[in-house]
């Protein structure tokens, strides 16, 4: 069917993004009595990056939060928030033991239920087997392309298109959640393919606001023939240069600029002899995915020894996304709200990655208030779908000035240099972050200028607006890097080597044919629901 053809219905919620955050915003919403539809680029229940991994969550005990907390708070320099810490733990704890009707957790050595790790692909299985129960009306396959919006600037729903029919489809809904994901920036990270940073360009299409953009350089290591980028074995790794010269890169929070120092010098290899046996045996268990590839290729991992990489993981496990702007996750548009990575995550790990436990149970418990919240204002204030709505979509979608073709591969590649790089991304200096910048805003431009929707063709035209997404998230990124003069967290400056106590504050950034950042002072977003 070409896009012309339009499926148009109404809804209370529409959920865009149908990972771990989505499906938990979804039950949020269901559960609390609205009538919900979920859309998404893939399949819900195999989509996003919770799908192939053994998502780990922030599980701690009450009597022992605080000092959880109060070490977590020091790890974020200054820019984390305690209390959204106490809750998302508090959300978590009450929540993720709610899903035993579906899934089997793995007892300890006590015989309890272990919740602190779970089995992503079956983690996923579950939550769409309960989003089926609760009733929500799931589209997969039915990536979004845009919002609409409301005179007033609010969010009025979304369009998007039909990747099997090629039909178009526009949703009226009350109240939008993204859950749409981060940002990797098609590094081939595992399972983020479809993370092209979607949401990021929607919502700023309308007024949103980001923040914590410069702390999106996370790496994970992987070996060289594979997407396998479960990091957890590499704690025993012993890494050999070209030459067969071992390389002191020791485990810890150096690894990645060690390892990606020695990978500009050449090709770097390591074997985990060091792995102990029982480990190796669990190993199938933890995490079934990891020994596919080298069974493949006919490598023993823990004897031979195999070439391997950094993968960039941008803001799938970095920091930055939509800032939220209440403690419900609403982003600074009416009716908009946000969950998991398409949110920043600043409120709950400040400068530096959250890793997979605190993500985790972030994306669950921002994904629960979000969904609720959306509930809780329609319910309040109405549909609004009789009021007029327009398109917001711009770049990808629309020319500012007129059709023409556009060189997407060469706006990825400016995009991957930037976002992908070592030199550029990991190893920051003011001087490469400039070059980056100009590149992008070129890319960025010729892409706005020019790139037009093909009503012929659904899938030429998803590519489209996610090379659009990539370059807005990837200016956003690089724009903030540059402003951020010192290092702190994950952000690290060559040329500025320290941490300033001037710079003790978050980066608001926005914009899209100008970029713009602001200075926001850490405030404490939790402080108006403890009041």
């Amino acid at each position: 069917m070409p896009l012309a053809e339009i499926l148009a219905f109404e809804t209370d919620v529409l959920i865009i993004g149908g990972g771990m955050a989505g499906a938990w915003a979804a039950l949020g919403a269901a559960r609390a009595g609205a009538q919900v539809t979920l859309v998404d680029k893939g399949y819900v229940g195999t989509s996003g990056v919770t799908a192939a991994a053994g998502p780990g969550h922030w599980w701690v005990a009450p009597e022992h939060r605080e000092e959880a907390v109060r070490q977590r708070a020091a790890a974020g320099e200054g820019l984390a928030d305690p209390r959204w810490m106490h809750r998302i733990l508090d959300t978590t704890w009450r929540h993720l033991p709610t899903i035993a009707s579906h899934y089997a957790f793995t007892p300890d050595r006590s015989g309890k239920p272990a919740y602190r790790a779970l089995r992503g692909p079956e983690y996923l299985r579950a939550l769409r087997a309960l989003v089926d129960e609760a009733g929500v009306h799931v589209l997969d396959h039915h990536p979004a392309l845009e919002l609409l919006r409301h005179t007033d600037g609010s969010v009025a729903g979304a369009q998007g298109v039909a990747l099997r029919s090629g039909a178009a489809w526009s949703v009226r809904a009350g109240a939008v959640v993204l859950a749409t994901g981060g940002s990797a920036f098609l590094s081939k990270l595992l399972g983020a393919d479809n993370n092209t940073g979607d949401g990021y360009l929607m919502a700023a299409e309308l007024g949103a606001e980001l923040s914590g953009m410069e702390f999106t350089n996370a790496y994970c290591i992987a070996p060289a023939h594979s997407s396998m980028t479960r990091s957890m074995s590499y704690v025993f790794a012993r890494y050999f240069d070209e030459a067969g010269h071992e390389l002191h890169i020791p485990p810890g929070p150096l690894q990645t600029s060690v390892l990606a120092r020695a990978l500009l010098r050449g090709r770097v290899s390591c074997t985990l002899d060091r792995m102990p046996s029982d480990l190796r045996a669990a190993l199938p268990t933890i995490s079934p995915n990891v020994m596919l590839p080298f069974t493949r290729r006919g490598i023993d991992p823990f004897v031979d020894r195999f070439e391997v990489t950094l993968r960039a993981e941008g803001t799938v496990r970095g920091i930055g996304g939509l800032r939220v702007a209440s403690p419900a996750c609403e982003t600074t548009v009416a009716r908009l709200f946000v969950a998991g990575d398409a949110a920043s995550r600043e409120p709950v790990a400040g400068a530096i990655s959250g890793g997979g436990n605190i993500n985790s149970a972030w994306a669950l418990s921002s994904g629960l208030w979000a969904g609720r919240a959306a509930a809780a204002r329609v319910r309040q204030e109405g549909r609004r779908s009789h009021e007029p709505a327009t398109q917001a979509g711009q770049a990808g979608l629309r020319p500012h000035r007129h059709a023409a073709a556009v060189d997407r591969p060469a706006a990825v590649a400016a995009v991957q240099r930037a976002m992908l790089d070592y030199d550029r991304n990991i190893f920051r200096d003011a001087v490469g972050l400039s070059a980056s910048q100009a590149r992008l805003e070129a890319a960025w431009q010729d892409v706005s200028d020019h790139a037009a929707a093909d009503a012929t063709n659904a899938t030429q035209t998803l590519r489209l607006r996610e090379t659009a997404a990539l370059l807005a998230t990837a200016r956003w990124i690089v724009g903030s890097a540059l402003q951020r003069r010192e290092t702190r967290g994950m952000h690290r400056r060559t040329d500025i080597p320290r941490t300033l106590p001037g710079y003790a504050h978050r980066l608001t950034v926005g914009g899209l044919r100008r970029v713009w950042h602001r200075a926001d002072a850490v405030l404490g977003e939790a402080q108006e629901e403890a009041a």
